[in-house]
C-alpha cells in the first residue's frame, strides 16, 4: 500500500510544482522523480533488499543530497534547507548499516523510505506558497525568487 501511495504523492507534488512553483520547486520535484527512478534501477531483488549496505542506493542518495544542497544554496526560500537536511538524514541511514551490519532489514528500509514523505510535503508547501511569497516580496520591494 505504501508504494502506490508514494507514487501518487510523487505525481501530485510534481504536478503542483509545475503548476504553482518556480525553478526551485520544479528542480526539487524533478530531483525526486529522477532519484526515485534511479533507486528502482539500482535496487536489489526484494529477497535481498536492505539486507546489507547497498553502494548503488547510497550513491543515488548522495547525488540527490548534492542536488538538494545546490538548490538550497541558490534559493531565496527557506524550505530547500529543510529538504536538504532531511535528505542528509536519509543518506546517513546508509552509514548506520555500515556501522551495524546486523541492523534489521525492516528498520533499515523504513528509515530510508520515511524521509521521502516529509521531503515531498515540503516541496508541495513551497510550491503552494510561491505566489504568496511573491506578493510579499513585491510589497516589500525584494527581488523575485526564481
Amino acid at each position: 500500500m505504501r508504494v502506490p501511495l508514494f507514487f501518487c504523492l510523487l505525481l501530485l507534488v510534481t504536478g503542483l510544482a509545475w503548476w504553482r512553483g518556480r525553478t526551485d520547486e520544479r528542480l526539487a520535484a524533478v530531483t525526486c522523480v529522477v532519484g526515485t527512478a534511479l533507486t528502482i534501477l539500482a535496487s536489489n531483488p526484494l529477497t535481498r533488499r536492505y539486507t546489507h549496505f547497498e553502494l548503488d542506493g547510497f550513491l543515488v542518495d548522495v547525488g540527490v543530497l548534492m542536488a538538494f544542497v545546490i538548490i538550497a544554496l541558490r534559493s531565496t526560500r527557506f524550505w530547500p534547507l529543510w529538504v536538504a537536511g532531511l535528505q542528509l538524514t536519509a543518506t546517513s541511514v546508509h552509514l548506520l548499516k555500515i556501522i551495524n551490519p546486523d541492523l534489521m532489514r525492516f528498520v533499515f528500509g523504513a528509515a530510508l523510505a520515511f524521509w521521502s514523505y516529509p521531503i515531498l510535503l515540503l516541496i508541495a508547501l513551497g510550491a503552494w506558497r510561491t505566489r504568496a511569497v511573491e506578493r510579499w516580496r513585491a510589497q516589500a520591494q525584494l527581488p523575485r525568487a526564481t
